[in-house]
């Protein structure tokens, strides 16, 4: 018997469901990836960051005492004296990673010392160095 065109198989296209599964889980794996390698980009930035806030005020500090001929121990009200409109440091700081900062006291700090602390630099957010010997 001699089979005719119409008797042939034809081969569906599209996919079964099984591919549409695999790619699926192939895509959500790749997405799942990106957001992990997002948090820990963003992590970093708002380390970078707080670090740069830090920075500044103690350049500030420091730029302040020079230009006052204040020397290090020096008891000043140095905070309402940098950090302000047309100040050396324009607006009060904030960590970008949701931490608070604490200005030092009153007094000129000595050279090494901060003078403004972030609140997660201790464990286990470890967010930005803790003294000036881990800088």
């Amino acid at each position: 018997m001699k089979l005719t065109n119409k008797q042939t198989m034809k081969s569906k296209s599209g996919m079964t469901l099984l591919e549409l599964t695999v790619v699926i889980l192939v895509l959500l794996s790749l997405i799942s990836v990106l957001f992990i390698g997002a948090r820990a980009w963003k992590k970093g930035a708002d380390r970078a960051a707080c670090i740069l806030n830090i920075r500044n005020v103690q350049n500030a500090v420091r730029s302040y005492a020079n230009m006052n001929n204040k020397n290090p121990e020096d008891t000043v009200a140095w905070k309402s004296l940098v950090v302000g409109t047309g100040l050396f440091v324009e607006k009060d700081p904030t960590c970008p990673g949701a931490g608070s900062y604490t200005f030092a006291d009153t007094t000129i700090p000595k050279i090494g010392v901060l003078a403004m602390t972030c609140s997660k630099a201790a464990a286990p957010d470890n967010h930005v160095p803790s003294d000036i010997s881990a800088w």
